[in-house]
């Protein structure tokens, strides 16, 4: 297939692709130096609701990757985005942290737990027994029911955490309603970025570490996709998909020099 492009914008997942836990994936300093040296447009995304941009701009500095704050996106900002243009002014009971009621909070919404519009739910390292049971009861009173993304585990340097997608299945299954989930792989988080980056599906690329949300969600949006593997995903598996990248790369690295023109070698 042939790639013809003037200039490509890019869309990065953040964990697995530019950092891995609390360290930079090597190259990724080298990559996003090239891409702001020849003003390529590009944006971080994460599926993780839990800090605001300013918050994960901190943390990739000490990691000395240097991401501008309005280039990160999150799915706590997709979810406010999307209720904004659903019910401008609205309402919601909140279950996550500074991240997603900042981001509500900006978009005009009002949080509370008395009659409200939506039950949002997203990610946070303290789930509650008391803040479940309140959501499943406002979701059976009639609350419309969000969560910022599916991802049913999240990682930690001890193992496996529950994430947004698991909490998600139990409210689900007690009150027979299942969430509108906002971020990746629904490809309405890509259409927000490309929006939010002012530019176009055609001259895009999403480069990820993980099938079934990064190269999913970029396939559906209508962008070239980049697995790379030093992440979640390995070569082995990508091939069980129905689906494929459009490039198969060891890691971030091998964009470097070749940013301009990435498929070159494909």
């Amino acid at each position: 297939m042939e790639h013809v492009s003037n200039q490509w914008n890019y869309l990065f997942d953040m964990d697995g692709v530019l950092v891995r836990e609390e360290h930079l994936v090597p190259g990724a300093d080298e990559l996003i130096a090239e891409l702001r040296e020849n003003q390529t447009p590009f944006m971080v995304l994460t599926n993780n609701s839990i800090y605001t941009p300013r918050d994960l701009r901190a943390r990739l500095l000490n990691m000395r990757l240097d991401i501008p704050e309005e280039a990160i996106w999150t799915s706590a900002l997709a979810t406010a985005q999307f209720l904004q243009t659903q019910r401008p002014g609205g309402s919601a009971y909140v279950v996550g942290e500074s991240g997603l009621t900042t981001a509500l909070h900006n978009a005009g919404y009002v949080i509370t737990e008395r009659d409200p519009d939506y039950v949002v739910l997203g990610e946070t390292r303290t789930y509650s027994f008391e803040a479940i049971t309140r959501a499943i009861r406002l979701v059976r009173n009639g609350a419309r029911f969000i969560a910022t993304n599916p991802d049913e585990t999240g990682p930690s340097a001890e193992g496996p955490l529950p994430a947004t997608g698991a909490v998600a299945a139990l409210i689900e299954k007690a009150t027979g309603r299942r969430p509108y989930f906002v971020g990746k792989p629904n490809p309405l988080m890509m259409r927000s970025a490309l929006r939010r980056m002012g530019a176009h599906s055609e001259n895009t690329l999403m480069v990820g570490d993980r099938m079934d949300t990064d190269v999913l969600s970029g396939l559906e949006a209508g962008l070239q996709t980049v697995l790379v593997l030093s992440g979640i995903s390995e070569r082995e598996t990508a091939e069980q998909f129905p689906y494929r990248p459009t490039r198969v790369i060891d890691s971030v690295k091998a964009l470097v020099g070749a940013s301009q023109d990435p498929f070159h070698q494909a």
